[in-house]
């Protein structure tokens, strides 16, 4: 009776320990997605097409690199369900270095990556979804302070507003 006990106690805690390891697995994924897509918003905000198409390329190799090991079912099939998005997007990004094509597919990518991380609620960090009233786009953000990627220049540059914020995950 107290060897199927302690087998019993064992078998949780190897269980508890491997979900451990699987979650923080798909949290690091989640937040290296994360960062290669604010890689693209940060240069684009900067005018910079040929560093966004560099940062849309490391996207599109996390995605592309079974980002939904570690995810729950119901996390698995979100994931998988916008994931062909997020790629088409990014490679389309990483593919030119016309920043106003890179723009266009950006707002798309920008709108899939939202509804990503807003159900899953893996960020490891508070994300903010920012507007800009003169495109009627969303861009995700790390800071609340607004770096308009849709406007580079000087004047338009700080055009927008906070949205939504999407706190770290506990």
């Amino acid at each position: 009776m107290k060897s199927l006990k302690t087998l019993s106690i064992a078998l949780t805690l190897v269980f508890s320990v491997f979900l451990s390891t699987a979650q923080k697995s798909a949290n690091t994924t989640i937040d290296k997605i994360t960062t290669a897509y604010l890689g693209v918003k940060n240069a684009l905000a900067a005018g910079n097409g040929t560093v966004a198409g560099a940062k849309a390329k490391e996207l599109f190799e996390t995605l592309s690199a079974q980002p939904d090991k570690g995810l729950k079912p119901d996390q698995q099939k979100l994931f998988s369900s916008y994931l062909d998005k997020l790629k088409f997007d990014s490679r389309h990004i990483s593919e030119t270095t016309a920043i106003d094509h890179q723009r266009e597919h950006f707002a798309s990518l920008s709108k899939n990556l939202y509804e990503v991380l807003k159900g899953l609620k893996m960020n490891t960090s508070t994300i903010y979804m920012e507007y800009c009233p003169m495109k009627k786009v969303y861009w995700l953000s790390e800071s609340h302070a607004i770096k308009n990627p849709y406007y580079s220049d000087k004047m338009m540059s700080t055009c927008g507003r906070v949205a939504a914020t999407l706190p770290p995950a506990k």
